[in-house]
């Protein structure tokens, strides 16, 4: 009989796991290539042609003036192919970097501690990065439970002052 452990994620005030994944245009994005110049907006979610990721989605994507304004570079990610990330940004119109945590699988979500193993998929989690690295807000739902969009603004605001 197995357990299956409940993700706990990094913790705020921590330093944000770097990374390098590749894109929709399958351009490999790392993180800390933004540091001293941009915030992060990393948001984690289930998986491409979904419902509720693309809610969640469109919704960044409608309000990308809001965080360019802010100096965030938002980006999304989750475990599907670039193939699918390609084809699923075009379709919406995403142009803020849609990650593909693909191989190793959720090698990225795991460092995060968003990983849900029994069903191989990242949770719903959204991390603000500062312009040093250091992780200063974070929110983590499950599966099928919608991000407030609203909270976004809440933690852009308490982080820029």
């Amino acid at each position: 009989m197995t357990t299956k452990q409940t993700p706990v994620p990094v913790p705020v005030g921590n330093e944000a796991p770097d990374f390098t994944l590749r894109d929709q245009f399958n351009e490999q994005v790392t993180l800390s290539s933004f540091r001293g110049r941009r915030a992060v907006l990393l948001v984690f979610y289930p998986a491409t042609f979904t419902g509720i990721c693309e809610s969640e989605l469109t919704r960044l994507r409608d309000d990308l003036a809001f965080f360019e304004a802010h100096r965030i570079q938002v980006m999304a990610l989750s475990v599907d192919s670039t193939y699918a990330q390609r084809t699923w940004a075009q379709q919406l119109g995403f142009s803020f970097p849609v990650l593909s945590d693909f191989w190793p699988h959720g090698g990225v979500a795991q460092q995060y501690g968003v990983f849900d193993s029994g069903v191989g998929r990242a949770l719903r989690a959204s991390f603000l990065i500062d312009t040093q690295g250091v992780i200063r807000w974070r929110v983590l739902h499950g599966l099928g439970e919608a991000r407030d969009h609203n909270e976004y603004a809440n933690a852009i605001a308490a982080l820029t002052g």
